[in-house]
């Protein structure tokens, strides 16, 4: 609401106005704190809420798909989860499996993020090499898809041509977050490399926020940070 608190000028809706009458996705529920809990399940039983700053009770009429990596009732169990609302929310659970579990889905994904990304970046179609495919089949892939996703556009950075090789990948010793490669071979030498670039572009990409730069590479702040101090690379943000 405009004036509900500094510099808020003009009306924001909400999310659930503006998926009035259709459906809301909510990735990660499992993750959300207490107090937010309590007024997701006020809004699912009684189909109302209130915006920021105001006093006037607004109705929404929305179908809710939530969605959460973690197991629910063991936080429910753990007093991390309200159990009601897990009983407001699972009206019908659709059980995916790690994308481990489902080889045959690793390929067909990998085509559809590489050609996504590579008309992201203005890129021409690029392919995977046999190589690269062998190794993203071996990949155990604890990320599930939000992993495979920014291994491919790590990788789609670091080609050079049209098709995408396993060293492009960077699934093995030379990855983000793994022990850093001593320079004994040339080998681990163009790792090192490859992987002191994909850092400074992803950087470049975000202006130098690491936060973003983090979550695009598939990687956590902090292990950005200590790859950055590996290199000898400097960032704020």
């Amino acid at each position: 609401m405009r004036g509900a608190f500094t510099d808020a000028k003009a009306d924001r809706v909400g999310c659930f106005e503006i998926a009035n009458g259709g459906t809301l996705f909510l990735d990660e529920i499992g993750n959300l704190a207490m107090p937010q809990q309590a007024k997701l399940l006020r809004v699912l039983q009684t189909g109302e809420f209130h915006a920021v700053g105001s006093s006037r009770a607004r109705t929404t009429d929305v179908r809710v798909v939530a969605a959460t990596n973690v197991d629910v009732r063991r936080e429910v169990a753990d007093g991390r989860f309200r159990e009601d609302l897990l009983y407001r929310l699972n009206t019908v659970e659709i059980h995916v499996p790690p994308l481990r579990a489902r080889k045959d889905d690793i390929l067909p994904l990998a085509t559809h993020f590489v050609g996504r990304v590579a008309r992201r970046y203005g890129r021409g179609p690029c392919t995977f090499t046999a190589a690269a495919r062998d190794a993203l089949l071996r990949h155990a892939w604890p990320g599930n898809v939000r992993e495979l996703e920014h291994a491919v556009e790590r990788a789609l950075l670091m080609a050079h041509g049209d098709e995408i090789d396993e060293v492009d990948l960077g699934l093995a010793a030379g990855a983000i977050g793994a022990h850093p490669l001593g320079s004994a071979s040339a080998a681990a030498a163009t790792l090192e490399e490859a992987e002191r670039q994909t850092i400074k572009d992803a950087l470049a990409r975000f202006g130098g926020n690491v936060s973003a730069a983090a979550a695009a590479l598939g990687v956590s702040r902090s292990a950005l940070y200590r790859r950055l101090q590996h290199h000898g690379i400097k960032a704020g943000g």
